[in-house]
């Protein structure tokens, strides 16, 4: 084996019998699939160590390199998320009416969406992932690897861990999406990923009944 700048330690963790891995699964199955995408919140209050807690949970994603080529920027402040709203609806009012092709805008109509994003200011939280193509060390920068996939995993890991606290997400993509950058004041090495609200969902809050596909139309198996 190579040398590592990493020590090796021995890897450990619960022993999970095979009866109680089947029972696990399913639960977190049953758990996962209850997860739907919120677009009216509650601005009921999220506490900083529940939002801590899970960064922190994506953060354990795995990365190219181990660089963990992230920053979640997480927003309470009503004047900042007054103003990322207001830029947010911006783009999106352009994307709805000059951007998106008319088959993209048929696909979206079941859904109901449209460019106003009232959720923005609502949410108790704002998270923004930020992808970090480099990092500067004592004044050299150093590229990092495989950052899409590795910030993708992160947010798939925070997505669950926001489910599993009781909470209600929704991953939100205006484009272009540089208007954060200029309004948290983020450096030039950290282009925005994702823009999530987070906080529980409205006592009247709706989602649209979708289907997701079935287990024969995600999974092949080659023996």
């Amino acid at each position: 084996m190579q040398d590592s700048h990493y020590p090796h330690i021995p890897y450990s963790q619960p022993e999970i019998y095979a009866e109680e891995q089947l029972t696990r699964s399913r639960d977190f199955l049953q758990l996962m699939e209850q997860r739907r995408s919120v677009r009216f919140f509650s601005d009921k209050p999220v506490s900083k160590e529940l939002m801590e807690n899970l960064v922190m949970t994506a953060s354990s994603a795995p990365s190219g390199a181990h660089k963990q080529p992230w920053t979640f920027v997480l927003v309470s402040n009503p004047d900042l998320k007054k103003q990322i709203r207001e830029a947010a609806e911006k783009e999106e009012y352009e994307s709805y009416h000059h951007r998106m092709t008319e088959e993209w805008l048929r696909d979206l109509a079941p859904i109901g969406t449209d460019w106003h994003k009232p959720f923005l200011e609502i949410a108790p939280w704002l998270v923004i992932v930020f992808k970090k193509a480099w990092e500067e060390v004592g004044g050299e920068k150093h590229k990092n690897y495989y950052v899409n996939e590795s910030v993708g995993l992160a947010c798939g890991f925070f997505l669950a861990a926001v489910h599993q606290a009781g909470l209600a997400a929704l991953t939100h993509t205006p484009s272009p999406m540089d208007f954060l950058s200029r309004i948290l004041d983020r450096p030039a090495n950290e282009r925005p990923f994702l823009l999530i609200p987070v906080g529980y969902p409205a006592q009247d809050c709706t989602v649209p009944d979708l289907k997701r596909k079935g287990l024969d139309e995600v999974m092949v198996i080659r023996t």
